[in-house]
């Protein structure tokens, strides 16, 4: 909502005469009472002689490619000025703003004095946007008559020091799209009391007055509103022997121009500077192209309308449509028809003004791909009761400006929607909330500022006004309360944490995880939630996969990706190549997250009471219908693993650095990973292990088939993990380390067996064998070769042995050392080497 600083000023020294301020002190008003400036924009300033001039003589210049005119403007002094002017929207004895050489307009642009199109131009005749006030550029300002003598200092006349100040309006306030609402606002932060502009304002340039206008002699216009448009009032009456072609006073198309509308004629751009004013859209229609009942009902099926902008529609019927017995006139609440529309011919007026249904327009203009200022308005609920006094309110303005005579009584079809609902809340209820002390009286004092009829001491009987439907509910209440006391005078208080509570055991786990592969070299990112279609075809995964067993969002933000994820691969690879199109490709990345997998036969709950808690049925319900959403992490690796410098090239990241960041997933959780040799899409078959605790499947590392890379256009030997982190064990005992203050003892075993066996299998066998006394060993060696025979390989184990009351011997150590072989013999057909 944009208006010019002087308006905002007019508004509030209608209750303090003496009341003035400062932009940025209007700033900060309004940011006390909760609204964010987006802009302030003095006007800007303009040098040397611009005065208001008229046009005394227009010759065409016909030799040239495209018109031009020569005018002779009369600007107080003795001879007139000639100027050259291509605008083609005056004409002679129209009052102009003229720029006469040694001015220098925004931009800056020096006027001189200069030879064009064969004439001396001594001057320019001004448009809105050269003098910096708006942006229309069609044509040149044209002054009302009156308004000024040729001469005058048009900065003076035009008002050019000024600011137009931009509010930000929330949605859930469209009482403040208006100068009413935000004057209201801004006379709360500055203490200073409100005269209604819709009411009865003494001291506006054009004041308000609380009576109708004189009554009409004529019969009022039939008007009727059906049940099935949802609309709540029409209110309309005729305005006869206007002049259509008459121009809006400067002081209207000022206001108009900074708020962004580009001024028309006078009866439209009254029309939408009561708008701008008070909050109520209303419409003009040529009351000559009307006839019969106008009627505010639903369209019917198929019926068709050609709006203002040109464009024929076809109407739903949703829409809610003004008709008269011919059809419809306009898109209620958005725009009018163009077969009735106000044009210079027009004589008599029929004004609308009308409350409409907020979801029906907001629809409509969905639907047809249109949007207006009126319509921004409707959408977000529009003061009932404000309808008439604004209908009054532009009757008088026509009648001042555009002349005529105000010749039928207001037509008012109302339909009755109930008193408004009363909200009882404690007097000191704010205080409550906010934690400080309020004076007494606060409460009951800041409610009657917005508006509110307050009844009562304690509790507080409350009903909201008609302009604010937001206020539905004690704790809306309250919070006016505290915005208009201040919400930067409430002490921030952290609370204190309640002993005994803290990280559950899977919250530890989680956290654990994400730190050690931090730790390891992994960067977090997080991928979308959501994945892109087609995935799994790439992957040429068969059709019973679990992974198919999608989970689509009914309205998903992206049309090509309803589907939750059932894997945290496909978003992380898309990252990957994100990273890689950039120039980043030694990448080793992982996120952690849910995946959603739908499961059999869940049955859909249908709309619960939200008045009360659910029963303990009920959310056994919800619950089973939700899908399975088990926790993930997965791990993407490729490029370089260890960095390449003057020690060498690097290292580039293969299979077994997939198999180490299981492990690392498995020894952060507190469980041991068993890697066994499988076949698993979209793994390479040669190159992927399936992951096991206990016997059981929690995911799959390695590297991702060549096939797959190739059509994601991703690069080759790129390694993946995927671990099911709800599948491993959760202990939630804290584990206490235990300590053996007696020294290891160190083996190495050097055992040869056939290709096809796992190493995986060698060292489980080898530590099953030797006994409690081994506290660890691992594979540090594989060698192939002649020395071990074709179709064989050696495979080198570091053995840490310990016991736990005594110093082992080297003997014991051995003796284990053998036994572990013996064992492996028997499992594998392992031997020494």
């Amino acid at each position: 909502m944009r208006a010019p600083q002087s308006w905002f000023t007019e508004v509030l020294r209608n209750g303090d005469p003496q009341w003035s301020a400062t932009a940025a002190e209007i700033d900060q008003g309004f940011v006390r009472v909760g609204f964010e400036i987006e802009g302030i924009d003095p006007f800007p300033t303009i040098t040397g002689p611009l005065v208001v001039g008229r046009v005394q003589t227009i010759e065409e210049l016909t030799e040239f490619k495209k018109p031009i005119r020569f005018c002779t403007v009369e600007v107080g002094e003795a001879e007139p000025r000639g100027i050259v002017c291509g605008a083609r929207n005056f004409a002679e004895g129209d009052l102009i703003v003229a720029a006469l050489p040694g001015v220098v307009l925004p931009g800056p642009f020096e006027i001189a004095s200069r030879k064009t199109y064969g004439r001396v131009s001594d001057g320019m005749i001004c448009s809105v946007s050269e003098l910096g006030i708006g942006n229309d550029h069609s044509g040149i300002l044209v002054l009302a008559p009156g308004t000024a003598e040729p001469g005058a200092d048009a900065r003076e006349v035009l008002g050019l020091d000024d600011t137009a100040i931009d509010i930000n309006v929330t949605p859930d306030r469209g009482y403040a799209f208006s100068v009413r609402g935000l004057g209201r606002e801004l006379a709360g932060s500055f203490g200073v009391p409100f005269v209604d502009p819709a009411l009865g304002a003494p001291g506006l340039a054009d004041p308000v007055h609380a009576e109708p206008p004189a009554a009409a002699t004529g019969e009022a216009w039939p008007v009727a509103v059906d049940d099935d448009s949802s609309a709540t009032r029409y209110t309309a009456r005729v305005i006869t022997g206007v002049d259509a072609t008459a121009v809006s006073p400067w002081w209207i198309q000022k206001r108009l121009l900074v708020a962004g509308i580009r001024p028309i004629s006078a009866i439209v751009d009254i029309t939408n500077y009561v708008m701008i004013e008070l909050g109520q859209p209303l419409h003009a229609f040529d009351a000559d192209k009307l006839s019969g009942t106008i009627t505010v009902r639903a369209a019917r099926p198929d019926e068709k309308l050609t709006t203002l902008d040109g464009t024929d529609r076809v109407l739903d019927p949703e829409d809610v449509v003004i008709a008269d017995e011919n059809g419809p006139v306009a898109l209620a609440g958005v725009m009018g028809g163009a077969t009735s529309e106000v044009s210079d011919a027009t004589t008599t007026v029929f004004l609308e003004s009308a409350t409409f249904d907020p979801v029906r327009v907001f629809r409509t203009g969905k639907r047809h791909k249109l949007t207006s200022e009126a319509s921004k308005r409707f959408e977000r609920t529009v003061d009932p009761e404000i309808t008439a006094a604004a209908s009054d309110r532009a009757a008088r303005l026509i009648v001042e400006i555009a002349g005529g005579t105000i010749a039928s009584p207001l037509s008012d079809a109302r339909v009755e929607t109930g008193a408004p609902a009363v909200i009882s809340i404690p007097a000191d209820e704010p205080d409550r909330v906010a934690g400080i002390p309020y004076p007494a009286g606060t409460t009951a004092s800041r409610l009657t500022e917005v508006g509110c009829t307050v009844v009562g001491t304690d509790p507080l009987e409350v009903t909201p006004p008609s302009w604010r439907p937001d206020l539905r509910q004690r704790a809306d209440l309250v919070e006016e309360v505290l915005r208009l006391e201040g919400l930067e005078d409430i002490p921030a208080v952290v609370p204190n944490a309640p002993a005994g509570t803290g990280l559950t055991a899977s919250q530890r786990r989680r956290r654990a995880i994400g730190r050690t592969l931090a730790l390891d070299g992994y960067v977090e990112v997080l991928p979308y939630p959501f994945m892109p279609a087609g995935v799994f075809d790439i992957w040429e995964l068969p059709g019973d996969d679990e992974r198919r067993r999608t989970v689509s969002v009914l309205n998903p933000l992206d049309s090509d990706r309803p589907e939750l994820n059932t894997t945290l691969l496909p978003g992380l690879l898309e990252m990957a190549a994100r990273n890689i199109a950039r120039g980043q490709r030694d990448l080793s990345l992982y996120t952690i997250g849910q995946i959603v997998i739908a499961g059999d036969n869940v049955e859909p709950v249908g709309q619960l009471d939200v008045t009360r808690r659910p029963t303990e049925a009920e959310i056994a319900a919800l619950d089973a219908s939700l899908p399975h959403q088990p926790l993930h992490a997965a791990v993407v690796l490729t490029g370089l693993r260890d960095p390449a410098g003057p020690w060498g090239h690097g290292r580039v990241a293969d299979h077994l650095d997939a198999f180490e960041a299981a492990r690392s997933i498995g020894r952060a959780a507190g469980v041991d990973i068993e890697l066994m040799a499988d076949e698993h899409r979209p793994w390479h078959p040669g190159r992927c292990a399936r992951l096991v605790v206990d016997g059981v499947t929690v995911g799959y590392a390695g590297e991702l088939h060549p096939a797959v890379l190739e059509r994601a256009d991703l690069p080759k030997r790129l390694c993946a993990v995927e671990v099911d982190i709800d599948a491993l064990p959760l202990d939630e005992r804290l584990p206490a380390p235990r300590v053996s203050p007696f020294p290891a003892v160190l083996q190495d075993v050097n055992v040869v067996v056939s290709d096809s066996v796992s190493s995986t299998d060698v060292q489980a066998a080898l530590r099953a064998g030797a006994g409690e006394l081994l506290e660890s060993i691992d594979l540090f060696d594989v060698f192939t070769g002649e020395q071990v025979g074709a179709g064989s390989k050696s495979l080198t184990f570091a053995l840490r042995f310990r016991a736990a009351d005594r110093t082992l011997t080297e003997d014991e150590a051995n003796e284990a050392k053998l036994a572990a072989v013996e064992h492996a013999a028997e499992q594998v057909g392992a031997r020494l080497r």
